[in-house]
């Protein structure tokens, strides 16, 4: 792999991030006028449509039966299943307090994938994965005074559905380009988008303001779709584990947003942790590459 490819794709992967980083508060906003059914099937219908637009008027073939079990896992885990139970959380918690517990993904995702790659990480790849996971579940605890709510058990299983789904998608990246994967993946879950927005937009009051409307347009148009065309090509090009850790950073983005947007208090721990999470992201950028099935490079 070419220094040239690392750097686009560090770069792709990291603007991936920022844009989902806005994904809390933008369903903080779309709660204001839907429900929480009601934002996750509306986001997935739409965002299935313009996949659904793509695809066709680029003509792209329906993929090979061999990649569907891991398109259903991206559809199942990241198109249903995370943006369903992030959705939940955020009724009983703050989008700051949900984003940091969610910090816990990348550690997640780069276990999950190397399960399924067998490619064995360094020591140090590790070693800063798991502080920079530990940092951003200290601070959670600090900021919830050490009591799990219901809305961590709601955002412990997304991060458990977003990894696989996560760690599946990237590995496929290899196959497919990103935008495919992620376009086929939503176009997968349109049945079941479809019938929750129905069953939901029955069930559950709407009152569309301009700040619901534009929380759950941006849920759609990037944080279903958009973010991941980059986030896919960014696995594809750097790696699955690498990609992963850079999310890191997207607590922290997440929290200043917060602040911003909808007026949430920001930790003077913030500041710290970001700092932490910084030096983790950097080493395991700079941690030795691995080799299929070989062992760790660094000694260990």
């Amino acid at each position: 792999m070419s220094a040239g490819s690392i750097d686009s794709g560090t770069a792709l992967a990291a603007l991936a991030v920022v844009s989902f980083s806005f994904s809390f508060p933008a369903t903080a906003w779309a709660l204001h006028g839907f429900g929480p059914w009601t934002t996750t099937g509306v986001r997935g219908l739409l965002a299935g449509l313009l996949a659904a637009a793509c695809l066709t008027r680029a003509r792209v073939p329906v993929p090979e039966r061999r990649h569907w079990p891991a398109l259903l896992t991206v559809a199942g885990g990241c198109v249903l299943g995370f943006p369903l139970l992030t959705t939940l959380a955020l009724r009983t918690s703050g989008s700051a307090h949900s984003a940091v517990v969610i910090g816990v993904l990348p550690l997640a995702t780069a276990i999950v994938s190397a399960a399924l790659t067998g490619r064995r990480q360094s020591r140090t790849f590790w070693t800063a994965a798991a502080f920079g996971a530990l940092a951003v579940v200290a601070f959670t605890l600090v900021q919830s005074r050490g009591l799990p709510t219901l809305g961590d058990a709601f955002l412990f299983g997304a991060l458990l559905v977003c990894a696989a789904g996560y760690a599946q998608g990237g590995r496929l990246a290899s196959f497919l380009p990103g935008w495919q994967v992620i376009a086929w993946g939503v176009v997968a879950a349109l049945p079941v988008s479809v019938l929750v927005a129905a069953v939901a937009l029955v069930r559950e009051p709407v009152h569309p303001t301009a700040k619901a409307v534009t929380g759950l347009a941006y849920l759609a148009a990037v944080s279903q779709f958009g973010g991941f065309v980059l986030w896919y090509r960014g696995m594809a090009e750097i790696g699955v584990p690498r990609a992963s850790q850079l999310q890191l950073a997207q607590p922290l983005l997440t929290l200043v947003w917060s602040a911003v947007l909808l007026g949430e208090h920001l930790s003077p721990l913030a500041p710290v942790t970001a700092l932490a999470v910084l030096a983790c992201i950097a080493a395991t950028q700079r941690a030795p590459r691995p080799r299929p099935g070989a062992a760790s490079t660094d000694g260990s």
